[in-house]
C-alpha cells in the first residue's frame, strides 16, 4: 500500500455522516460574506449599503494576483459593511446581505457546452473570475495554482480525495455523487496545465469512492485512481505526492518544484461548474457532525451562512458544547461563538462533547521521542518546542520550523500533553515580526 514515513492513527468517526447523501441546507435569510476568505489580498467591497444584488453577482473585487473575486450566494440587499467575526478568530471586512427568497441568479452568468474547447488562457479567466480557491482548506487561489512559472515544468496533477482528517466526510460525499465532475475537472486542469498525466488520490476506507471514480475513469488512459493507506495527515500535498509518485518536495519547495499540481476534488467541481455552466464559487459541501451534534449531516452551504444556521438545522446540539470547530480536529479552529459564517475554505463543523475536551495540564518534555516517529516531514517537534518556549525562535528557525504545516501529529502522541501546534504557531509568529 502506497504510504510515506512518520503519520498517526486517529479514530476516524466517519461513521456519523459517512453513508448520509449530502442535502441542500434551507436558503439562509441572511449572508455575511467576508471580503477575504483565500491565502493573499482581501478584496475591495464594489457594493453599497441598500443596493440589491443577485446570486453569482459579483461583490469584492481582488487588489492583488494571489487573491480571489468574491460572490454573493442569494439574491437580496445588501443591509451593512464592516468588520464581522470570521473563522480564522480575527474580525474580517465583510459583506452581509438580507435575502429577497426569490434566489435569482444573475444575468451575467453563462454556459459553455463545449467547455474543453476553450482555449488556456480562456479557461484560466474562468477558473479566476469564479472565485475559486483550493477547498481543501489552505483555500490558495486556484488561478495562480494553474499558472505555474516558465521554468516549472509541470508533469503531473494530482487530485486531493484522501481526507484524512477525523469526522469530515464532505469531500467523501462529493466523490460518491459526483464522480464525473471530478474527472472533467481533472480535465480542464490538465489541458489548462499541458499535462498528460493525472490521478486521484483516496485512502482505501472509502470503497465506495474508489469504485465509482474507477468506473468513470476506465475511459480516460492518462487519469489513473489510487488508493492510499488510511494514515493521518495523507492528504497533506507533501505527503500525497510522497505516497503516489515517490518524489520528496525539498525542505521550504512547493509541489511544482517537482512537477506537481495538487488539487482538492471538491476544487475539481468547482472547477467543472465554472467552465461548464458559468457559475461562481457561491457554495460549497461542509459536514456538520461530532458527538456533540443531535443529527449530524453533510449540507450543501451557500458561503456566508452562519453556523447556527446549520447547527439548528442538524437539530442543535447535544447536551451542549464543549468546543466548536471549524475544519476537523486535528487541523481545524475552535471558535468562541456561533455567529461565525461558512467560508470558501469551510469543510466542516465539528462539534465536541465536554467529556471529549476536558482540559488536561501538559508537563515538560521527557525525551520520549514519540513526536519524532510521528512528524510526517521528519522534523524534532520536542526540540522545536522547548526552543520556542525558552524563545530561541531563530534557533527554531534554523531547524526547520516552517517546514511544519501544523498537522498536529506530535500533539497527538505526546504523553506530557504539549501544546505542539501553538508552540509552532507562536514560534513563526515571531520569527515574521521580527523579519518585518
Amino acid at each position: 500500500m502506497l504510504n510515506f514515513r512518520g503519520g498517526i492513527h486517529p479514530p476516524e468517526n466517519k461513521w456519523l455522516t459517512e453513508g448520509k447523501p449530502t442535502v441542500d441546507a434551507k436558503l439562509p435569510k441572511k449572508v455575511v460574506i467576508p471580503l477575504s476568505q483565500h491565502t493573499g489580498a482581501p478584496c475591495k467591497a464594489i457594493v453599497a449599503v441598500e443596493q440589491e444584488v443577485k446570486k453569482g453577482q459579483r461583490i469584492g473585487e481582488p487588489e492583488g494576483y494571489v487573491s480571489s473575486p468574491v460572490h454573493s450566494s442569494i439574491s437580496g440587499k445588501v443591509i451593512s459593511i464592516g468588520n464581522f467575526p470570521h473563522p480564522s478568530g480575527k474580525d474580517s471586512p465583510s459583506v452581509v446581505i438580507e435575502s429577497d427568497e426569490r434566489d435569482e441568479w444573475f444575468e451575467g452568468i453563462k454556459e459553455n457546452p463545449d467547455y474543453l474547447s476553450l482555449n488556456i488562457d480562456e479557461l484560466r479567466k474562468i477558473v479566476m473570475e469564479a472565485g475559486i480557491v483550493g477547498l481543501g482548506g489552505a483555500a490558495f487561489p486556484t488561478h495562480v495554482k494553474l499558472s505555474p512559472p516558465k521554468e516549472k515544468k509541470i508533469e503531473t496533477v494530482i487530485i486531493n480525495g484522501a481526507e484524512c482528517e477525523p469526522y469530515l466526510t464532505s469531500d467523501h460525499r462529493i466523490m460518491v455523487e459526483r464522480p464525473g465532475d471530478i474527472i472533467e475537472g481533472l480535465k480542464i486542469i490538465m489541458k489548462t496545465l499541458g499535462v498528460y498525466r493525472g490521478y486521484v488520490g483516496i485512502e482505501d476506507n472509502k470503497p465506495d469512492a474508489i469504485g465509482k471514480l474507477n468506473e468513470v475513469a476506465s475511459a480516460e488512459p492518462n487519469i489513473g485512481i489510487v488508493a492510499l493507506k488510511v494514515k493521518y495527515p495523507q492528504g497533506a500535498e507533501k505527503q500525497l505526492i510522497k505516497a503516489i509518485l515517490g518524489s520528496e518536495v525539498p525542505s521550504g519547495g512547493l509541489p511544482m518544484d517537482v512537477g506537481v499540481v495538487v488539487q482538492n476534488v471538491g476544487t475539481a467541481v468547482a472547477i467543472y461548474d465554472a467552465c461548464r455552466y458559468g457559475r461562481p464559487l457561491i457554495e460549497r459541501v461542509v459536514t456538520v457532525t461530532g458527538k456533540g451534534v443531535k443529527e449530524p449531516k453533510n449540507l450543501r452551504v451557500r458561503i456566508g451562512t452562519l453556523f447556527t444556521h446549520l447547527l439548528d438545522e442538524c437539530g442543535g446540539f447535544r447536551n451542549g458544547p464543549g468546543k466548536i470547530i471549524a475544519g476537523g480536529p486535528m487541523m481545524g479552529i475552535a471558535q468562541s461563538s456561533t455567529e461565525i459564517p461558512v467560508i470558501k475554505g469551510t469543510s466542516g463543523i465539528v462539534v465536541l462533547t465536554r467529556k471529549e475536551t476536558e482540559r488536561v495540564e501538559y508537563r515538560p518534555c521527557f525525551r520520549c521521542g514519540r513526536c519524532i516517529e510521528a512528524c510526517p516531514m521528519g522534523l524534532q517537534p520536542s526540540i522545536l518546542s522547548i526552543l520556542i518556549e525558552k524563545s530561541r525562535y531563530q534557533e527554531a528557525k534554523e531547524n526547520h520550523l516552517f517546514d511544519c504545516f501544523e498537522c498536529g501529529s506530535c500533539a497527538y502522541v505526546c504523553p506530557a500533553k504539549r501544546p505542539m501546534v501553538q508552540f509552532m504557531k507562536l514560534g513563526k509568529l515571531f520569527v515574521l515580526a521580527r523579519k518585518g
